[in-house]
């Protein structure tokens, strides 16, 4: 089973701290950590762990909680998730999970809205709160069960007894899945889930349409954009423009089928990072990380790897790991502006992080080995302040590999 952990945080003075969040996948039930600490200050912060759904069934949210891809709606009453009957490999492409609302205000209680032929449990279905309306709609992914042709769902809770969908994008002649939602909202960037489900099956949905099969790097496949009320959706960059970038650092792009993981729109909606990838399971595998302007202009290649999965943090600037040192990175001036912490406060740089769309900035390292918990104000400086460690839970036979720590900027 999978965890999502759910921090309750908080109040900072004068500021609303919105949650947080991580999904741990394939672990356990669906857990909360629950953030039991006083104002921002120096004063030691208490975590405790507790369990917030049961089996026999399994419950996840999917992929990290950054970019604002978190579960809880607006209000916070209300956390989005998946319900399955297994965990224990990819889903096929008549294997649905059920798309769940679990009610904070009814001791959790469980609320089945509807389902999904578009997931996997890595990354879930993409499931996002509308930035336009984050009280009652969200988006996810489905599957067409007669073409295989994938398309996104808005869903709205208000809409009927039990809520209903409101639009479906679906294109014809290029099936896209949203990728990422816009976090200033009023669109989506989208990609080819067959396509990744061919080149890296675990974030993709195995058995989807792909109309690029045989194509290495195609003209009319790459990076889209989906505008949310109009439904029109238009090609910001293809895989032969990303092709063509990379081929002055790696002549073998021309061996390679490319694939896009992690659009990664920042906080004021104007720029989108993502990973063009080739041969990841290789030695040999393409790994190069691009920016550009949230109309496709100003397609910039990333001269400095980040790695570990980044956040964008404010404006121009990501966190992300260089050299194992935790850093932040300008991808305008394309320099490390700052570092955050110390091999102490992140032992392992490498992993998942996911900063809170509220303020002050609450924000979650995590990696197989460490799971950092870092409340950070939005200043120049990053400084280090409280820190709270917590141990992993027990996993049936295991122990999750867990140590958790809440850092105050000082």
């Amino acid at each position: 089973m999978a965890e999502v952990a759910q921090m309750i945080l908080p109040a900072a003075p004068q500021t609303a701290v919105t949650p947080a969040c991580h999904c741990m996948r394939l672990a356990a039930a669906l857990w909360s950590l629950l953030l039991l600490a006083a104002p921002l200050g120096r004063a030691e912060l208490a975590l405790e762990a507790k369990q917030i759904t049961s089996g026999p069934k399994h419950h996840f949210f999917g992929y990290i909680g950054h970019v604002q891809n978190i579960p809880w709606n607006a209000s916070g009453r209300y956390l989005v998730a998946l319900q399955t009957s297994f965990q224990d490999h990819l889903p096929g492409a008549d294997e649905a999970a059920e798309i769940v609302l679990l009610d904070l205000q009814q001791n959790y209680a469980v609320r089945v809205l509807d389902q999904t032929r578009a997931w996997n449990p890595q990354q879930g279905t993409m499931l996002y709160w509308n930035p336009e309306a984050p009280e009652n709609q969200f988006f996810f992914n489905d599957r067409d069960p007669k073409t295989g042709k994938i398309f996104c769902v808005l869903f709205d809770l208000a809409a009927g007894p039990n809520g209903k969908h409101i639009r479906e994008y679906r294109f014809d002649d290029t099936p896209v899945g949203n990728s990422g939602v816009a976090q200033k909202g009023g669109w989506f960037a989208a990609i080819n889930y067959g396509r990744l489900a061919r080149l890296r099956p675990v974030t993709g949905y195995p058995g989807a349409f792909d109309w690029t099969t045989g194509v290495r790097h195609p003209t009319n496949d790459g990076v889209f954009q989906v505008d949310v009320r109009t439904g029109a959706k238009r090609l910001l960059v293809s895989f032969k423009q990303l092709a063509d970038a990379v081929r002055p650092l790696r002549p073998d792009v021309d061996t390679q089928e490319l694939f896009i993981n992690h659009t990664l729109n920042n906080r004021e909606s104007d720029r989108i990072f993502f990973f063009v990838r080739g041969e990841f399971e290789s030695t040999n595998r393409i790994n190069q990380g691009f920016v550009m302007r949230s109309d496709g202009s100003g397609l910039t290649l990333m001269k400095q790897h980040i790695g570990g999965h980044p956040e964008w943090d404010l404006g121009t600037r990501m966190i992300g790991s260089v050299e194992k040192r935790q850093t932040i990175y300008d991808v305008d001036s394309q320099a490390i502006v700052a570092t955050l912490g110390n091999k102490e406060i992140f032992p392992s740089a490498e992993g998942d992080i996911a900063l809170s769309p509220g303020r002050p900035m609450v924000g979650e390292w995590t990696s197989p080995e460490i799971h950092e918990l870092l409340h950070v104000l939005p200043s120049v400086r990053r400084g280090v302040g409280a820190v709270t460690g917590v141990r992993g839970v027990r996993l049936g036979s295991r122990r999750s590999a867990v140590r958790s720590r809440a850092v105050l900027e000082s």
